[in-house]
């Protein structure tokens, strides 16, 4: 399968990324004189993985060039990809199909109802950009602000990343937003020239210092169920956890539900401004 430029940016930065968090230490080398770059060299890497220097230099340039299975999953193992950063590393080098891009998400108004028969309990559907295809009254008032009238779906990436009250809804902002930017990028990559991933992470880029700073750090994760700390309007800081549920024709709209896990904190009651 042939891949397009941008994709193949995005197989060099990704393997750069990843090479350059090993050390010689870590894969068993000798640290030879000293580096001008963090982490491994590229002819290191190639050895570990036992394909030509020249050949590994072409790929993490993007040149048009073609690669295997056999030759990918060599370099998954020598750069210790997880799992999902394997999928990650096949997809965006034209290994793994990428579904059709649609502008819109279609979602059956009796799967939209589910939210609303889940009350009080904080749910929503999302669609594979993080747009709230559906919700409820719970999570309306668990997350302010992340359903508007604006002319264009509520996103929730948009919300943690761009609205200020997020900061002070989400205790532990910083590892949550990180996560939620590994998982867009995940997705991205499965949608590769899909505009609605091009518009987001363009508009991200721009308007979020964080993700400026994040997105070229190449982090992936895949959609999971967790833990959140959230500050509740009426009860203040509280440990939920949130369980997602990947719709059975549409894998990619996900159903969250947020359940109270523990009592409040001792911190305020009330959410700071509110």
């Amino acid at each position: 399968m042939s891949t397009q430029p941008d994709q193949r940016r995005e197989l060099s930065a990704f393997l750069r990324s990843r090479r350059e968090r090993l050390t010689p230490d870590e894969v068993g080398l000798p640290r030879t004189g000293r580096r001008r770059t963090p982490g491994l060299r590229r002819e290191e890497l190639a050895l570990l993985a036992g394909i030509s220097a020249t050949w590994y230099t072409y790929l993490e340039q993007g040149r048009k060039i073609r690669v295997s299975d056999q030759v990918l999953n060599a370099l998954a193992v020598a750069l210790r990809l997880d799992r999902h950063e394997r999928d990650h590393l096949l997809q965006l080098a034209g290994h793994a199909p990428a579904p059709e891009a649609e502008e819109r998400e279609p979602l059956p108004a009796a799967v939209g109802a589910v939210p609303l028969l889940l009350q009080p309990t904080p749910a929503y559907i999302i669609g594979g950009t993080y747009d709230v295809l559906s919700h409820n009254q719970a999570a309306d008032d668990l997350f302010p602000g992340l359903i508007t009238d604006a002319g264009r779906p509520a996103n929730f990436v948009r919300w943690v990343f761009l609205e200020p009250v997020a900061r002070e809804i989400v205790v532990d902002w910083e590892p949550e937003a990180r996560g939620l930017l590994g998982r867009l990028r995940t997705l991205a990559a499965r949608h590769s020239g899909d505009p609605r991933y091009t518009r987001l992470i363009e508009e991200l880029n721009e308007n979020s210092p964080e993700a400026r700073d994040w997105w070229p750090r190449y982090e992936v994760q895949p959609r999971h169920s967790g833990r959140k700390r959230l500050r509740h309007p009426r009860r203040g800081t509280t440990d939920y956890t949130y369980t997602a549920f990947h719709l059975a024709e549409q894998p990619e709209q996900t159903l969250v539900v947020y359940v109270e896990s523990g009592e409040p904190s001792d911190e305020s009651a009330t959410v700071p401004g509110g």
